[in-house]
């Protein structure tokens, strides 16, 4: 259940163990949170003691395999970048670079005053990504069952048996709710996902900026092909993907105060995605108390970043294998009275 880069990876990862695949998806696949994110494969920012950095790391070290498959059976460019990131940090922190180094590395930033650090992370064009990993389910005949909306997962003498959706009944003995910020509309077992809106906008005609550019309120990530993406908000807004003109206008002027030269920049567009979210901001792997049900959803800002490991481990644990990373904390279970 769902079509962004969780439910397809998964599914790829799937056909490798012969399993046969179906994705049902409500809209049209990659076209939600997938579609909407900005593509920075950002490890660092996990605290070094959550259980997700663990994933986080792992997932970044999978990318460029993760890619290089994607491109090789798709033919699609998914314009991953490894310049890294030029992080803004406080006053006085031993990683900082030196205004000579800063300028060498993104001349846009020569005039700058700020104190930033140079991260090694890549990203990725989560939209490419999307479409690559879309073309490579149908080369390897996953069934990709579009704009069918998922009413009710099917219990069997308690066992998962499949999905009644819009149009149809999926009948499988295997069900994974990749719904992302739908995932908690389903039973048999309530998650508290919800959905946490996040507003972006692109330029095009900018500075040729050569690094992801971040700081506490906004990211400035650039594509290969000159577009420059600028991002984002965290708006507990509902299911509401509305554009407000003004916080576009906001994380604009935010980034031409980084980086001046976006001034003469024009917008290409813009849109909000929402992302699922978690009481505890972590995502929800594994299997549940219903035999046949598995959950992976709830990843919020780091679904593009996590989709690698996120497979590896739903695919290991659903065909009967050891996952190669503990689950446990990251277990619906944590949310249960």
């Amino acid at each position: 259940m769902g079509g962004g880069i969780i439910g397809l990876a998964l599914s790829l990862e799937l056909r490798k163990q012969n399993a046969r695949v179906s994705v049902v998806e409500r809209g049209e696949p990659g076209r939600e949170a997938s579609h909407a994110a900005a593509g920075m494969l950002a490890d660092s920012e996990f605290d070094e003691l959550s259980p997700a950095k663990l994933l986080a790391t792992a997932s970044a070290q999978m990318y460029p395999e993760f890619v290089h498959e994607l491109q090789d059976e798709s033919g699609l460019n998914c314009d991953l970048r490894s310049d890294g990131t030029l992080q803004y940090l406080s006053a006085g922190q031993p990683s900082a670079l030196s205004h000579e180094d800063l300028a060498a590395l993104e001349p846009a930033l020569a005039k700058s005053p700020l104190v930033v650090a140079h991260i090694k992370e890549r990203s990725v064009d989560p939209r490419a990504l999307t479409a690559a990993a879309m073309k490579a389910a149908k080369h390897r005949e996953v069934e990709i069952h579009s704009g069918s909306e998922v009413l009710e997962i099917l219990l069997s003498n308690g066992n998962a048996s499949g999905v009644r959706t819009s149009k149809t009944t999926y009948s499988a003995p295997i069900v994974v709710n990749c719904a992302g910020a739908w995932s908690g509309q389903f039973g048999p077992e309530p998650l508290p996902t919800r959905p946490v809106k996040g507003q972006i906008l692109c330029v095009v005609e900018g500075p040729a900026l050569r690094h992801v550019i971040r700081t506490e309120h906004v990211y400035i990530v650039p594509r290969s092909d000159g577009r420059i993406l600028i991002g984002s908000t965290v708006e507990e807004a509902g299911f509401d993907k509305r554009v407000d003109p003004d916080t576009i206008l906001e994380l604009r002027h935010d980034a031409i105060n980084l980086v001046p030269q976006l001034a003469n920049a024009r917008i290409l567009e813009s849109w909000a995605g929402l992302r699922p979210g978690t009481p505890d901001g972590l995502p929800i792997l594994g299997e549940t108390s219903v035999p046949g049900y598995f959950i992976a959803t709830g990843h919020f800002r780091d679904g593009i970043l996590l989709a690698p490991i996120t497979a590896r481990l739903m695919a290991q644990l659903i065909t009967g294998k050891l996952p190669d990373c503990d689950l446990r904390p990251f277990s619906s279970s944590r949310f249960r009275n």
